[in-house]
C-alpha cells in the first residue's frame, strides 16, 4: 500500500511550528509495511485542502491519503468539509468509530468532524492534528483500511470471512 498525509496547519505552512502529526503516521505507517511516498504541509485553506486532495487523488499514485489537522470546530478547521466537496463516495463508519475510540478517551472527541471517503481509487481519511490523536484515530480503523483499499480498487472477492 502506497500512502500520503497531508498536515493542515497554518502555522507549519508558515515554519512557525515543527509538523509532528506526519512523522508520527508515517513511522506508524511503515511499522505495517505501508510506504509513506508524500508528505506536504499547506495552510487552513480550503480551497488548497481541495486542489491537493483532488491532485493527490487523481494522480492515482497513492492507495490512501491521510489528511492530519482540521477536524474540530474553530473557524479555521475546515478539513472535513474540504473533503467532502471532493468524495466521490463517502464512508461513515471510519467517522463514527474514531469517535467512538476517542470518547473513552476524551469528551472533546464529541466535536470532531472527521470523515473519510472514496475519490477515484483512492481512499481519503480525516485524523485529528495531534500526534497522539493522529495515531490512535488511524489505529482505531485500521483493521478495515487494508479491505476497504482493496475493494475500493475492485478486488471482486466475496467480503464474507471464511
Amino acid at each position: 500500500m502506497i500512502a500520503a498525509i497531508l498536515t493542515l496547519s497554518d502555522k507549519g505552512s508558515r515554519g512557525e511550528r515543527a509538523d509532528a502529526s506526519g512523522p508520527a503516521l508515517t513511522a506508524w505507517l511503515a511499522e505495517r509495511g505501508v510506504e509513506t511516498a508524500r508528505t506536504e504541509i499547506i495552510p487552513d485553506e480550503a480551497s488548497l485542502i481541495e486542489e491537493r486532495l483532488r491532485d493527490w487523488a487523481d494522480e492515482g499514485a497513492f492507495d490512501l491519503i491521510l489528511t492530519t489537522g482540521g477536524t474540530g470546530v474553530s473557524p479555521r478547521d475546515v478539513t472535513p468539509d474540504a473533503t467532502m466537496k471532493i468524495l466521490d463516495r463517502v464512508i461513515p463508519g471510519f467517522g463514527e468509530v474514531m469517535r467512538m475510540r476517542s470518547l473513552a478517551k476524551t469528551p472533546n472527541a464529541m466535536i470532531s468532524r472527521a470523515v473519510a471517503g472514496i475519490r477515484g481509487n483512492t481512499l481519503i481519511i480525516n485524523l485529528p492534528g495531534s500526534p497522539k490523536g493522529a495515531v490512535e484515530n488511524l489505529e482505531a480503523v485500521w483493521p478495515a483500511v487494508p479491505h476497504a483499499v482493496e475493494k475500493i480498487q475492485g478486488d471482486p472477492r466475496e467480503c464474507a470471512q471464511n
